[in-house]
């Protein structure tokens, strides 16, 4: 028998929002799909049986997968099918992610699993906000427990205006681009860029945005009450305090002399597991491999809460600054010599090197994804080495972390970056963190702009960014300027800002505990901005404007405009012409299907070599021009000059002398060169041409008047060639480095 569903709906921007469950993936906990217009997602969650002994974290795993049949598409791998997550089904699994993850209890040792997939993408809805609500419905109607639901829009701004759920042609037009998950109380998650967004306009868009989930969690508590059911007990493995206390006791002393001495990142580390393994063999039979994870977690949590109550109660971070206080930084620029530009950011015992490298348009990225957009000319990727951080680990490609933060540099930057009409270069940055101990992600954004400076891309404003964090305890709050690592890891929150002196470009916010308020978030909005002015200073002491120049050896791409229908003249036959043009005068030549040329070269000659052929290519024949060509037919009645490539006119044997000319090859032979004037071009493109009127000089009418051929006959233009050669272009579209 078939099963009945059951939908419900809410309304997100006056357009439904529609939850249906009962039909699809009966065995999972729970399973639901999302759609909003005809994009739509399906979510299952489920959890294990039995804890997954000997781990000392909450097993969550969270996994969006992009299927192609959604959007009517086959995939463009060689075996036609989707292969591992591309940076999209990556960036959105991260994004589901983070919101879930905090209500969760962490005592749990149960696996949970939650998996999404598209099942229609309409192209015109975005399919990462329907993933967040999907997967949250799911828990909530499964028998997993949890503290949800999560509700999640998306906010975009036109002409001042907020809307919600933007689709990708508002997004267009919009100089907003925020999701923002949260409960009914808080804020959990926020992803963003931004066009220069001022930090006022960011918290209204904030607000408005947790506004508007509400009826979405309203819609999944309904769902939960009607179909859900009821939730597993699960053992939570619990920390003893009286173990806890134990352990405070005999430590947290040494713990707060270890944290006043002065150390570095590896001198602390070093003296923090030294007294743990104090503790360790003080207190355990070493036979008893459970009895010492405990004493081990127990100090874990004793030093914990000895960080946090200094920061709170104190005002004593673990380095010894003030709340607000910056790592000192210090930058370089021009570190690579053969590099078309490089940046190092130093801030603390976090280093970032950037390195840039321009090139011409068809080496875009192409895109092959769910969304419209088909390439992208700014690319932004992040690696982050295990020395970075002093260890030792196998190297497996970059992770998700690695992405997201490479795709979080590069949102920062997208506003600032010229169009491609003002600077027509591809544009890839790869930032190498070479040391790291806290905002790396963030000294990627700095030393990026450093090295967009350095290589001569004329940036609209520098950006910088910097990470706050939070320490909270009840109603008792302090705001922390510029975390490292043991401040994002003991702490509640990693809130990161990016943007110029005008305002925000790049925001995202990442939390552990069950929601911030509005209070919080314009106290790090404030301190973040203090902060980006003043690590702006110190990048602008190193190279305060975009150098005037490209390095010598970086191509000078100039662009000219040919018609369209000379596209195929320039490519030939199978792309024969355009490859000769290359390899003969050393350049690179990109064509856009408008008719755009982009001309790469590193010198003036090799460029002026280049442009002089395609304009010979697809110069147009002009009544009145006196052209020297090569005859290429011979007839009773006259002959046939190509006098441009592809084009060629007919001189009648009347117009081939001065003198009458009883045969055609009595003056010409087929190979010969030929001066002659075009005297008339036809409505079909067919062109007369006389030699006599160049010995008379004559006018073109004038020799018209001696043409005893009259005006029928003539050849017409030959096609240049197959414009299918795929050395060109394409059409880069509108919607480049969009996110």
């Amino acid at each position: 028998m078939k099963p009945e569903s059951k939908k419900f709906i809410s309304t997100v921007g006056g357009r439904p929002l529609t939850f249906e469950t009962g039909k699809l993936a009966a065995q999972a906990g729970g399973s639901v799909t999302v759609q909003f217009g005809d994009s739509v997602v399906f979510a299952a969650a489920t959890m294990g049986n039995e804890p997954r002994l000997g781990q000392d974290f909450f097993p969550l795993t969270v996994e969006y997968e992009e299927r192609m049949y959604a959007g009517g598409r086959i995939p463009g791998s060689f075996f036609r099918r989707e292969g591992r997550p591309g940076t999209d089904a990556i960036l959105i699994s991260r994004l589901t992610d983070r919101p879930l993850r905090p209500l969760f209890n962490k005592d749990m040792r149960n696996e949970v699993q939650v998996i999404m997939f598209s099942l229609s993408a309409d192209l015109e809805n975005p399919l990462d906000v329907l993933a967040i609500n999907a997967a949250s419905c799911a828990l909530m109607i499964s028998d997993i427990p949890w503290g949800g639901p999560v509700g999640a829009v998306r906010v975009g701004r036109v002409n001042g205006e907020f809307i919600l759920n933007p689709t990708y042609d508002q997004l267009d037009e919009s100089d907003l681009d925020l999701r923002i998950a949260g409960t009914a109380d808080a804020i959990l998650m926020v992803e963003s860029g931004s066009n220069e967004i001022d930090e006022e306009s960011m918290l209204a868009a904030l607000q408005y945005g947790h506004e508007a989930i509400q009826g979405i969690v309203e819609t999944q508590m309904q769902v939960a009450k009607e179909l859900g059911k009821a939730k597993r007990e699960v053992k939570l493995f619990t920390l003893d305090e009286t173990l806890v206390d134990k352990v405070s006791n005999r430590i947290a002393e040494e713990i707060n002399q270890a944290l006043d001495a002065p150390h570095t990142k590896h001198e602390l580390q070093d003296a923090i597991d030294e007294l743990k393994e104090n503790v360790v063999v003080e207190y355990t039979d070493p036979e008893d491999a459970e009895q010492i994870a405990e004493y081990k977690e127990a100090f874990e949590e004793t030093y914990k809460r000895v960080v946090r109550s200094r920061i709170l109660n104190q005002n004593k971070r673990p380095d010894g600054r003030s709340l607000t206080e910056i790592r000192p930084i210090w930058c370089e620029v021009g570190i690579s010599p053969r590099a078309h530009g490089s940046g190092l950011f130093t801030r603390g015992e976090t280093q970032v090197l950037t390195l840039a490298t321009l090139g011409t348009p068809k080496e875009a990225q192409e895109i092959d994804t769910l969304s419209p957009t088909d390439s992208k000319r700014y690319m932004h990727h992040y690696n982050f080495p295990p020395y970075s951080t002093g260890e030792v680990k196998m190297l497996r490609g970059q992770s998700r972390r690695e992405i997201g933060h490479g795709a979080l540099a590069e949102r920062a930057l997208v506003p600032v970056i010229p169009s491609e009409s003002e600077f027509p270069y591809t544009l890839r940055l790869v930032s190498e963190v070479l040391a790291s101990n806290g905002s790396s992600s963030m000294a990627s954004v700095c030393g990026s702009t450093l090295a967009l400076m350095d290589t001569g891309v004329p940036i609209k404003a520098p950006v910088a960014g910097v990470a706050m964090g939070l320490i909270k305890e009840g109603e008792r709050f302090v705001v922390l300027t510029d975390i490292q690592g043991a401040e994002d890891h003991l702490g509640d929150m990693d809130f990161k800002v990016a943007g110029t002196a005008k305002g925000i470009t790049a925001l995202q916010m990442d939390i552990k505990i069950k929601g911030i308020t509005t209070e919080i978030l314009r106290q790090a909005l404030k301190q973040a901005y203090d902060a980006r002015l003043f690590i702006l200073d110190k990048m602008l002491e190193v190279i305060p404007v975009p150098r005037a120049e490209l390095r010598s050896f970086v191509p000078r791409i100039t662009t000219m405009k040919v018609p369209v229908e000379k596209i195929g003249a320039i490519i030939g036959p199978g792309g024969k012409i355009i490859r000769a043009i290359q390899e003969e005068t050393n350049v690179k030549i990109d064509i856009d299907d408008d008719g755009t040329v982009y001309i790469a070269a590193t010198d003036g000659v090799s460029e002026a070599a280049a442009r002089e052929r395609i304009e010979a290519l697809t110069e147009s024949a002009q009544v009145g021009h006196i052209y020297t060509g090569k005859v290429v037919r011979v007839a009773d009645f006259g002959a046939f000059v190509q006098i441009l490539p592809g084009i060629d006119g007919m001189v009648h044997i009347s117009q081939l002398d001065t003198e009458r000319v009883e045969k055609v090859e009595d003056v010409v032979k087929l190979g010969d060169e030929l001066t002659v004037m075009v005297t008339a071009i036809d409505e079909n493109g067919k062109i007369r041409l006389s030699r006599q009127a160049v010995l008379e000089g004559w006018t073109p009418e004038e020799a018209l008047e001696h043409d005893k051929g009259g005006k029928s006959g003539g050849g017409r233009p030959r096609s240049g060639g197959n414009r299918s050669y795929n050395d060109r272009g394409g059409n880069r579209g509108d919607r480049n480095n969009r996110r």
